[in-house]
């Protein structure tokens, strides 16, 4: 088996034969006195792991030569793990050194053992983020649409995407709240022949709805109070291009059957006219709900359903996107760590496992709100489960059944919203993600009593 690479940046003889003697049964050992034959044989050889004496000529008692050379490394090669040799008084040197990117140091004189250890230790993270690179490369070649993962599940959605696109048909997409409708909507936009037309969006269960009706299909001057001017709908608004109608279940039975008209004729009726206004728009609806049901117990229009779902595109939840949790995970690490101007940072293993292990109740969306602010509140470049506050919470449900403790997270995540909002159900509908109906289901299958 072929030994790693390891360069010893040491112009001190005596060190460097004792370094020599004691490492090199266990690495293969590269050997440079100065920078400039530091800088070739890391070009050269790009070794994992180097140690390096600050005290480089052509200055050996001073250390601008040996930062001058941990900068051209790091430069080269943000990747590669700097071990800082360093006097025994000299460690606010050597903590600058880290503060610079170096990974770790070890004061003269050097005890073999310790610095084995430390140089074991920094392989290892040497090779994790190396992999890890390697992966979100490889990635790069499956981000679709600005959606990313290389799983059967949504390899799928992505099928279904590039064959509905090029048509007109109307299409209904279905999951969790954060598993990427809006996104799966845009990518359909993006790829039809509307793609120069507007992509409108609006959510219905976000407006109240005696405004809702006005907002999709406009109003005429006086049709109501405080309608001063006439006004288009977000229907026609969309000409020309498509309308995305977010949680389209929380529609009343008074818009749905309005819908249904336009989608069956292309033709709206202002709020106060009674004039017809022909308008291109292509409909895409998504839903978090179960709209089966909701069609069993009569609160939607099964005409409607079908018009609406000439074609159903299912979102995968995040768990059972197999093999894309740690790709989307690192993924985000890499683009917030970037946004936020830090060194690429990294996770911890235990970080790791906690984000397999975590259920991720909020799907993409949840991770990504984690991942950003665990890099912005991270002390240093490595991003500990605690950073993601994920320590207590699948410590909290491991040893439950997956029914149990799903149910018991959705339970304490209802109520810590319940109770920040002050009892308030749209705030608290709202902070969650999920829309009014979608809360009082949930509230009385987990038998979660609504304060009147």
């Amino acid at each position: 088996m072929e030994k790693d690479k390891l360069l010893i940046i040491e112009d001190d003889t005596e060190l460097s034969t004792q370094m020599k003697w004691g490492l090199n049964q266990e690495y293969r050992l590269l050997m440079a006195e100065d920078r400039p034959g530091a800088m070739e044989i890391v070009k050269k050889e790009r070794p994992f792991v180097v140690t390096l004496d600050l005290g480089l000529p052509p200055n050996p008692g001073g250390v601008e030569e040996g930062f001058r050379a941990l900068g051209d490394i790091l430069e080269h090669d943000p990747l590669l793990k700097v071990i800082i040799i360093t006097g025994l008084y000299e460690k606010e040197r050597a903590l600058k050194a880290i503060s610079r990117g170096a990974y770790d140091f070890l004061t003269k004189p050097v005890e073999l053992e310790e610095l084995q250890v430390i140089l074991r230790r920094a392989l290892y993270v040497a090779r994790l983020e190396r992999e890890n690179r390697e992966l979100l490369e490889r990635a790069g070649s499956d981000v679709f649409e600005k959606m990313l993962g290389t799983s059967p599940q949504i390899q799928k959605v992505f099928e279904m995407i590039r064959k509905v696109a090029t048509t007109e048909a109307s299409v209904l997409i279905v999951g969790e709240s954060g598993t990427g409708k809006e996104l799966t909507a845009r990518a359909i936009h993006h790829r039809s022949a509307r793609r120069e037309g507007p992509f409108v969006t609006i959510n219905c269960g976000a407006i109240p709805e005696t405004l809702l009706e006005s907002e999709l299909f406009g109003h005429e001057k006086g049709a109501f109070t405080g309608a001063h001017i006439q006004r288009e709908g977000w229907i026609e608004a969309a000409e020309g291009g498509t309308l995305f109608l977010d949680e389209i279940g929380d529609l009343s039975a008074h818009l749905q059957a309005k819908l249904l008209r336009f989608l069956q004729e292309q033709r709206i009726e202002r709020v106060g006219s009674r004039e017809e206004i022909f308008v291109d728009t292509r409909v895409l609806a998504a839903t978090n709900v179960d709209l089966t049901e909701a069609l069993r117990k009569g609160h939607f229009r099964e005409d409607l359903y079908y018009r609406l779902g000439i074609v159903v595109i299912s979102m995968p939840s995040l768990r059972e996107r197999n093999g894309d949790v740690l790709l989307l995970a690192k993924a985000f690490l890499q683009r917030y760590s970037l946004e936020n101007k830090k060194r690429l940072m990294e996770f911890t293993p235990r970080a790791l496992r906690a984000i397999e292990l975590y259920r991720w109740p909020g799907n993409i969306r949840e991770m990504e709100n984690r991942i950003k602010r665990a890099v912005i509140m991270a002390d240093d470049a490595k991003v500990t489960a605690a950073d993601l506050e994920l320590t207590s919470h699948y410590a909290k449900y491991a040893s439950r059944g997956l029914k149990e403790a799903r149910e018991a997270l959705e339970r304490d995540m209802i109520q810590g919203a319940l109770a920040r909002n002050k009892g308030n159900l749209t705030s608290t509908a709202s902070e969650l993600g999920v829309s009014r109906p979608s809360l009082y289901d949930l509230m009385d299958k987990l038998k979660i009593a609504r304060k009147q």
